[in-house]
C-alpha cells in the first residue's frame, strides 16, 4: 500500500520524533491528561471481593479493549483499596510488570473499572486528545518509549509517573486523530485477521504433530500388525509383539554429584532438556542458581531427566550433552537397550502425562510432585530396539515436515506484525497522510 505524505512538515524540536506535519502540535502528555493509579483491597476481607466492579490487573490486558476481568471487587473493596473508579474510555497502561522488558500493554476500558497498583489510567479532555489515538501512539512507538524511559532512569520492570507524564507526543487536531484511529482500526483489523488465520494453522499443525507422535509410539507404523490388550488402562491395545515394562525395569535413579566445569542444564515443558547452560533471561521462570556446583546432579547423554513438580505438565526430557541439573530434578539413567528419546516421546503423549499426574502426590495441582518411587511403577509398552529406531526415524522425518510448515507460518506472523507496527508508527507520527482514506462517518465513529 503506497500512502501519501503530508504537504508540509516542520521540525518538532524533539530529537527522537524529528519532523512532524506543519499543523500538528507537540505536547507533553501531562498537559493533555490526568492520571489515576490503583490498589488492592485486603484479600483477607471477603466483603471486598466478588462484587460488581471489574478490577483490572496486568493479566487482564490481553486485547485492545478490556471487556471483562478475572477478578471483581465490591464498592467497599474499591474504597478500601485506595483505588478510584475509572470511567469508560480511559487508556489503561501497565506500569509495573516483568512484561515491560518486552512491551507496554495498553487498552481502553469500555465500562467503569478499578485498577490494581501495577496499572495506570490516562484520561483526556476529548476536545484535545482521543483515547484511541493515544492507544495507537503507544502501540506504534512501543520500543521507542521503552528505550526513552530507560535512558531517563526507568527500570526494566517499572515506569515511573514522572517519565510517563513528561513524555512529549505528536498531536494532530481531534478530527484528524479520529481519522487516524479509524484508518488504523480498519487496516490493523485486516492484518489481525491474517495473523489469526496463521495462528489457527499453527494450532492445527501442532495437533497433527502430536497425533502422529502419539499413534506411532503407542500403535507402531504397521496398521496390519496384530494387537493385544496391554493390561495397562491408559495404554489400551498395543502391538502384540511389544513388551510391557515398569519404568523401574528400564531406568535407575542416578544421584552423582555435579562437577564444576560442566554446564547447568535446564528442563522445559516445551523443549525438554537444554543442550547448553541458558542465560537468566532465557529461562522460563526465575531460577536461583547456586555457586556450589557440587549441589547439582551430574547427567550424561541418554539420561531421562524430569522436574518433580512439573512432570505432570511435560517437564522432562532426554539429555543430549553431559552436564548437571538442579537437585530438584530426578535423573533416570537407562539400564536396558531402550532408546530414551522413544520413552520421552511416549511419556509426552496426553494419556501418559495424565498418568504421571495420577501418580504425583500433593494437595493441589501446583503442589504435585512425582517422586522416583511412584515414577518407577508407571508401566509403558515398548517395541524391539530396532523398531524403536525405525519409529524415531519416521517421526524425525514427519515432524520435520510439520515443523517446517509451522516455522513458515511463524515467519509470516512476524512479518505481518512488523508491517502492523510500521503502519501504526507511520500514521501516528505523521509520516503518512490518511485523511483522504477514511470516510467522514467512519472517522466520526472512531
Amino acid at each position: 500500500m503506497s500512502l501519501p505524505a503530508y504537504p508540509a512538515y516542520r521540525d518538532s524540536g524533539v530529537p527522537w520524533l524529528g519532523q512532524v506535519p506543519a499543523h500538528w502540535e507537540v505536547v507533553p502528555l501531562k498537559r493533555l491528561a490526568s492520571f489515576a493509579g490503583g490498589g488492592t483491597p485486603n484479600r483477607d476481607v471477603p466483603a471486598f471481593w466478588n462484587g460488581d466492579v471489574p478490577w483490572v490487573s496486568p493479566k487482564d490486558m490481553k486485547s485492545e479493549v478490556v471487556h471483562s476481568t478475572e477478578e471483581y471487587i465490591t464498592e467497599a473493596g474499591l474504597a478500601a483499596g485506595a483505588a478510584s473508579l475509572i470511567e469508560a474510555n480511559a487508556v489503561l497502561m501497565v506500569v509495573r510488570s516483568g512484561i515491560l522488558r518486552h512491551t507496554i500493554p495498553v487498552a481502553i476500558n469500555d465500562r467503569p473499572v478499578a485498577l490494581n497498583q501495577d496499572m495506570k489510567a490516562i484520561r483526556f479532555d476529548e476536545g484535545r486528545c482521543q483515547a484511541r489515538f493515544l492507544l495507537r501512539l503507544v502501540q506504534g512507538l512501543n520500543d521507542l518509549f521503552l528505550n526513552l524511559w530507560r535512558k531517563e532512569g526507568a527500570t526494566v520492570e517499572s515506569i515511573e509517573h514522572s517519565y510517563l507524564a513528561g513524555t512529549t507526543i505528536p498531536l494532530p487536531p481531534p478530527a484528524e486523530q479520529r481519522a487516524i484511529a479509524a484508518f488504523l482500526d480498519r487496516e490493523c483489523g485486516k492484518i489481525d485477521a491474517l495473523v489469526a488465520e496463521q495462528e489457527r494453522l499453527i494450532a492445527l499443525l501442532k495437533e497433527k504433530r502430536q497425533a502422529v507422535i502419539s499413534h506411532a509410539v503407542t500403535k507402531g507404523l504397521d496398521p496390519t500388525t496384530p494387537m493385544k490388550d496391554s493390561g495397562v488402562p491408559w495404554l489400551g491395545q498395543v502391538p502384540a509383539h511389544w513388551g510391557v515394562h515398569r519404568l523401574g525395569t528400564l531406568f535407575f535413579e542416578a544421584t552423582e554429584e555435579g562437577e564444576h566445569d560442566l554446564p547447568v542444564l535446564s528442563v522445559s515443558i516445551h523443549d525438554g532438556v537444554s543442550d547448553r547452560e541458558l542465560l537468566d533471561e532465557e529461562l522460563e521462570r526465575k531460577v536461583t542458581r547456586s555457586d556450589d556446583r557440587s549441589k547439582y546432579k551430574k547427567v550424561q547423554t541418554g539420561d531421562l531427566v524430569y522436574n518433580m513438580m512439573r512432570a505432570w505438565q511435560g517437564g522432562f526430557g532426554t539429555v543430549t550433552v553431559p552436564g548437571m541439573v538442579s537437585p530438584a530434578y530426578i535423573v533416570a539413567r537407562p539400564k536396558t537397550c531402550a532408546y530414551t528419546a522413544f520413552v520421552e516421546l511416549l511419556l509426552r503423549t496426553p494419556c501418559a502425562v495424565e498418568e504421571m499426574r495420577r501418580h504425583s502426590r500433593g494437595v493441589t495441582d501446583f503442589r504435585l510432585r512425582l517422586y522416583w518411587e511412584e515414577f518407577k511403577e508407571i508401566k509403558i509398552a515398548l517395541p524391539p530396539r530396532e523398531e524403536q529406531k525405525a519409529i524415531l526415524g519416521f517421526l524425525d522425518r514427519e515432524c520435520g515436515k510439520i515443523d517446517t510448515l509451522i516455522a513458515e507460518s511463524e515467519r509470516a506472523i512476524a512479518l505481518l506484525k512488523e508491517r502492523r507496527a510500521a503502519l501504526i508508527s507511520a500514521a501516528v507520527t505523521g509520516r503518512i497522510d490518511v485523511r483522504g482514506l477514511v470516510p467522514a462517518e467512519e472517522a466520526k465513529a472512531a
